[in-house]
């Protein structure tokens, strides 16, 4: 039996249908192609508009992120659904956390940056370790000797932060704490951190 919709509260179910089955966040020119139909962007901000308040005091939050829109679980519930997993979350060094944080904050950086403001070498490691995660990518070179390559943070990086842009990033002072806190926290204490329930 085919099912057709014709009112906003049906499309609003297929739309909530999509997002909570999506493994990645889906951008609105994904979501277009679930309806034969074509709305203005007014229109489509107000089903997803709708859709967030439908699901506001939940568990589970529609939020919109730097690739598009996705539910994720509310960040105080997180603790207890780590308890499910198995396979501990990966801890990164004080080095690397650092890297991450001068190319977030200072990109495009070169290597030879990200070691002119740390003050000691960076490990080609700990690019690659960001690389893998895919938080970093090479953007391009700058236009000096050996051309070396300039480094920038990636929408999949704003995605896992659950951020829309760079714009919303924190300060550097809450940044530093969070370092300093993962640092002096238990080895046996995993980290929590804001997942899809796809994940």
């Amino acid at each position: 039996m085919n099912f057709r919709p014709y009112t906003p509260e049906d499309y609003k179910r297929v739309l909530e249908v999509a997002l909570l089955v999506a493994a990645e966040p889906l951008p609105l020119s994904e979501l277009k192609k679930l309806f034969e139909e074509e709305f203005d962007d007014d229109m489509w901000r107000t089903l997803l508009d709708d859709l967030r308040r439908d699901w506001s005091g939940r568990g589970i939050e529609l939020v919109q992120l730097a690739t598009g829109w996705r539910f994720q679980t509310r960040p105080e519930y997180q603790q207890f659904l780590d308890r499910l997993k198995n396979e501990r979350v990966p801890r990164y060094s004080r080095a690397v956390m650092e890297t991450l944080a001068i190319v977030a904050y200072r990109q495009p950086v070169t290597r030879g940056d990200i070691e002119d403001i740390r003050g000691v070498a960076v490990s080609p490691n700990i690019i690659k370790t960001l690389e893998a995660r895919s938080w970093i990518d090479a953007v391009g070179h700058r236009d000096a000797p050996g051309r070396p390559a300039l480094y920038a943070t990636t929408r999949k990086f704003l995605d896992d932060l659950g951020l829309r842009s760079l714009a919303e990033l924190p300060p550097l002072t809450e940044i530093e704490r969070v370092i300093h806190l993962a640092e002096s926290a238990p080895q046996t204490q995993p980290q929590t951190h804001a997942i899809s329930p796809a994940e």
